[in-house]
């Protein structure tokens, strides 16, 4: 598949801090593609190097076939950015300033699509920015890059500040984007809203990725939990390679079992007498936090 964003040996220092060490990112067009971290991860770095407002120190990085750095005004006619806290020109009402960026993007907007992302969004466009909460700035700076014509969507926290009901339109309209063909790069820190949202993910620590690919991918290569209530004693499991962390919680045998060997493993459970066996894959969450906890 082709790819919107490649990123590869990426090096940013600031002074002798390097924020960015040797990362690489590869972003396949048409996908939602999760970046998460840790504050001081290199997220925020990453991002202003794609956006052409960095100027990397070391490695590649091409985004929609461009430069980012020697490229940056015509690649911002490709692309729309949504960062997490979002500042408004105070005196132009929303529905302003939704005008203002999309020209300054040089891009074409849709007007019956900004029209219906006001309405979804439920935002007033005719007041002025001086008066919204942050929400409000927020939907502003979303209305204007969903409505705008372009082929990559770059969200730094896209959601700050927005309710819950928000959320889920916002995860909406963003799935509809990427039906239209538009390549999404995520960066989050809920990582409920990755799980939910994206179909690639890509884990960052110290300006290095650590993890990367397809999630229901990255699933299979890690360990997921077995339970089940047994009428025979368990402990021979515990001799096997494949299980971990072989423990009771009331009546229920529980085990970590390598991915790659549920189905073993529940060959043998099927000899001890199960009830109501259950197996549930690794979450976001834990593919993240044995990340960072030096599990690979």
């Amino acid at each position: 598949m082709d790819t919107a964003i490649e990123v590869a040996g990426l090096v940013k220092r600031f002074g002798t801090f390097a924020a960015l060490d040797g990362l690489d990112l590869s972003v396949a067009r048409g996908r939602i593609h999760g970046f998460l971290g840790p504050n001081g991860a290199g997220k925020s770095t990453t991002l202003r190097v794609l956006l052409g407002l960095y100027r990397a120190d070391g490695g590649r990085a091409e985004v929609l076939g461009h430069d980012p750095w020697d490229d940056a005004v015509a690649l911002h006619e490709r692309l729309a950015y949504v960062p997490g806290d979002v500042e408004l020109w105070p005196r132009l009402t929303g529905g302003e300033t939704i005008d203002l960026l999309l020209s300054m993007r040089g891009v074409r907007g849709r007007a019956r699509r900004r029209d219906e992302l006001i309405e979804r969004f439920a935002l007033d466009p005719t007041k002025r920015s001086s008066a919204y909460s942050k929400g409000n700035r927020q939907k502003v700076a979303l209305v204007a890059a969903l409505a705008a014509d372009v082929d990559l969507l770059v969200m730094d926290e896209p959601t700050s500040g927005l309710d819950p009901l928000m959320e889920e339109q916002f995860r909406r309209c963003v799935r509809e984007a990427a039906e239209f063909g538009t390549t999404v790069l995520l960066s989050s820190h809920l990582l409920g809203e990755v799980q939910a949202l994206c179909d690639d993910v890509t884990i960052v620590r110290d300006g290095r990725t650590v993890l990367s690919g397809d999630l229901d991918r990255l699933r299979v290569v890690t360990r997921s939990k077995v339970s089940a209530e047994l009428g025979r004693d368990a402990a021979s499991l515990a001799e096997r390679p494949d299980v971990h962390d072989l423990h009771r919680e009331g009546d229920r045998t529980v085990m970590q079992v390598d991915d790659l060997d549920v189905p073993a493993v529940v060959a043998a459970l099927a000899a001890l007498d199960p009830v109501g066996l259950t197996v549930e894959p690794p979450s976001l969450e834990e593919l993240f936090l044995r990340q960072y906890a030096g599990e690979g």
